[in-house]
């Protein structure tokens, strides 16, 4: 019942105001006498006697006050700040439309059609309403969301607008219709050559809005509410409406775009933009140097500047002053295109998210060293110390997780690193600092013990492959079902090989050259692959974090060897890398890794993990999978001689080891083509970084 009261009290004031506010302008009108432009029937009563106009600044002042008042009166009312300007806005404007409508029809005695359609293009009606609207989104109750839908939602609005705007730029001949009154494009002068950069920058500023970020909502409002006024000043009732309403919700949901942008962008993108504004300079100084003799006056450097300047502003369309031929139409389209083509690439910088730099302190490494060694209970965690990682510790540092950051997708590799209890908060502190810096959050490797981890703080997981691990106790090389194993070990040492386990201390200068011969040679000239699953250099680890098993031949000659990253919390070894030479026997890699499990088991170390096995209970020939799932295996299947994804399985398969599945943790289903492309690009799959 008080909500009811004081809602109809809201109302009632309200009409009050509206009709306060017309009086005001009567009144005003008689005692003051503003210089300035004057709005013209704004007092459509008056129009027979000629004073239906009043002073802009006049008019403006008394709707301004008019419009917080109503604010005022609708977050008295409880109004949410979205719910007050768009109420607020078009409830104005449609008591106005109707107020100055049967006003015209009244004084002009037209038809009833005519009347309405009059008032709905005068600026009388559209500046209130717009004042009104902005007032309630300005001064409306606040309201917070954990998860705001209003990120995208509204990008996607400002993406049609902008989208919509370059549509009728490009093709005039839709101007009557209402894609027409999206834009400013009816607009001469400069005014009209503006359409085409607004339509950009509004598209290039929805992406920064669909992240949240504060630079991109600030240039959104800044642009919509330019053409919010060219729209107004052309009478494009439609126009003004559509894109009103647009910066209305954005002022009502300014809160949800807090993310802020890079500091360090502001001296790079300043370098940029004056490197930008020299290369448009000395392009259109020098072309019109070159082409003089098209000139009809003398080069000088104030004609060039002033032909380059108004082609830069996009009033040389139908030709350059002063100059013939086909110069005076290719010349102020190309300079329009690369200046405003420059314009476009500084917005989307400037909107871009934090750049990620790589930086790896010597006291984080030896700290993420000595956390491996005590809590990497994951046979994966050796591999966070690759140089290509950055780390992020928790407030005490007694935890780290390691990540890097590609295409604004911020990849995490494995498990975060650290006592059990302190993972949550870790990996809760990475979430906000990626999000901080306007990056997607996804986890490559996530074991199934941290499955749990990862969806209690919101994220998907999917599943992503099989690690094979060998339980060195249980492994024998007796029986039927390992016999080719059984037939490759005793091929190798018939032939009179040998099986070398080093640390890295134990090679010398000679064998690490051929060690590190070997590995190019099997690389060739593809990229070192890598970022979950393996180290990027074969001796960035010491003796407590690596191992070397090298097959030589009877002369003492390496052929290959199996590079090993030694897990201590979890008593494994974990293979990174096995290159060989192309002329060692077949079933070379069997029997070094069957002497590995030998040695691994000798001394202490009760777990050996093999290739991980991407998508393995997809591609196992004994499965029982679906008709979708087989569709799944089969496209897997075709894309083997790129990711040897089969064959890993295969070979995995001949040692029966356990299979351990792993996971893919992502924050939004729509942010899996970009999971995948950055995680293509971290294993050195696709060509950028």
């Amino acid at each position: 019942m008080a909500r009811a009261v004081r809602v109809s009290g809201a109302l009632l004031l309200s009409v009050a105001v509206l009709l306060a506010a017309t009086g005001w302008l009567y009144l005003l009108r008689r005692h003051l006498s503003l210089p300035g432009p004057r709005l013209a029937d704004a007092l459509p009563l008056d129009e027979l006697s000629h004073r239906g106009s009043i002073a802009l600044v006049l008019y403006l002042a008394v709707w301004c006050t008019a419009g917080v008042l109503l604010a005022v009166l609708a977050r008295g009312a409880g109004a949410e700040r979205l719910t007050a300007g768009l109420l607020l806005g078009p409830g104005v404007g449609a008591c106005l439309y109707l107020v100055n409508g049967l006003s015209i029809l009244a004084v002009r005695q037209i038809p009833a059609h005519q009347a309405f359609q009059a008032a709905a293009s005068e600026q009388a009606v559209a500046l209130p309403a717009i004042a009104a609207g902005v007032a309630g989104a300005l001064l409306g109750r606040r309201r917070s969301s954990a998860r705001p839908r209003s990120h995208v939602v509204l990008s996607c609005l400002v993406a049609g607008v902008g989208v919509l705007a370059a549509v009728n730029a490009t093709f005039p001949e839709h101007r009557r219709s209402l894609v027409a009154a999206l834009d400013a494009a009816h607009v001469h002068g400069l005014s009209k050559a503006l359409v085409a950069p607004l339509a950009a920058g509004l598209v290039v500023a929805a992406r920064g809005l669909a992240r949240g970020s504060r630079r991109g909502w600030e240039i959104t409002v800044v642009l919509l509410t330019l053409l919010v006024f060219l729209n107004v000043e052309r009478r494009f009732q439609e126009g003004a409406i559509v894109t009103g309403i647009v910066v209305i919700a954005l002022l009502a949901r300014r809160s949800d775009f807090d993310l802020r942008g890079d500091p360090d962008s502001k001296p790079r993108l300043a370098l940029h933009a004056a490197a930008g504004a020299a290369v448009v300079l000395v392009y259109g100084l020098v072309t019109l140097w070159v082409n003089r003799l098209m000139a009809d006056q003398t080069y000088t450097l104030s004609f060039a500047l002033k032909v380059t300047g108004r082609a830069l502003a996009g009033m040389s369309f139908r030709g350059a002053d002063h100059l013939s031929g086909p110069v005076a139409d290719w010349f102020p389209v190309s300079v329009f295109l690369l200046g405003w083509g420059a314009v476009a690439l500084l917005l989307a910088e400037w909107l871009a998210p934090w750049r990620h730099r790589l930086v790896q302190e010597a006291r984080e490494r030896e700290l993420a060293r000595a956390l491996v060694a005590t809590h990497g209970a994951d046979t994966l965690a050796p591999f966070a110390l690759r140089a290509d990682k950055s780390y992020f510790f928790s407030e005490d540092e007694s935890a780290f997780l390691a990540y890097r950051v590609v295409a604004g997708m911020a990849i995490v590799a494995g498990d975060p690193i650290g006592p059990p209890g302190t993972r949550e908060a870790l990996v809760r502190r990475f979430i906000d600092y990626a999000h901080d810096r306007g990056w997607r959050l996804a986890v490559l490797g996530v074991s199934g013990a941290c499955v749990e981890l990862y969806t209690s703080l919101g994220l998907r997981t999917l599943y992503h492959g099989d690690e094979a691990v060998v339980e060195t106790g249980r492994f024998s090389l007796e029986g039927r079902a390992i016999r080719k194993v059984r037939q490759s070990v005793h091929r190798l040492e018939h032939a009179g090989y040998e099986a070398r386990v080093l640390r890295p201390s134990d090679v010398d200068a000679e064998l690490r050259e051929e060690l590190e011969t070997i590995a190019r040679t099997w690389r060739g000239a593809a990229p070192e692959r890598g970022f979950v699953m393996a180290l990027d250099a074969l001796f960035r680890l010491g003796d407590d974090g690596a191992l070397f098993v090298v097959g030589v031949d009877a002369d003492g000659r390496p052929g290959g060897f199996l590079h090993f990253a030694i897990s201590h919390a979890c008593a494994a070894l974990s293979l990174s890398t096995m290159p060989r030479l192309p002329g060692v026997p077949n079933g070379f890699n069997e029997w070094l890794i069957c002497a590995s499990i030998d040695w691994a088991r000798e001394n202490g170390y009760a777990r050996v993990s093999l290739n991980f096995s991407p998508f393995a209970a997809l591609l196992s020939p004994d499965a029982d999978l679906t008709r979708s799932q087989r569709l799944q295996a089969t496209t897997l299947r075709a894309l083997k001689g790129h990711f040897q994804l089969d064959n890993l399985l295969l070979f995995n398969r001949k040692f029966f080891p356990d299979w351990e599945p792993r996971f893919v943790a992502y924050e939004r289903r729509r942010d899996l083509p970009r999971v995948g492309v950055a995680a293509l690009s971290a294993e050195a799959y696709l060509p950028f970084q």
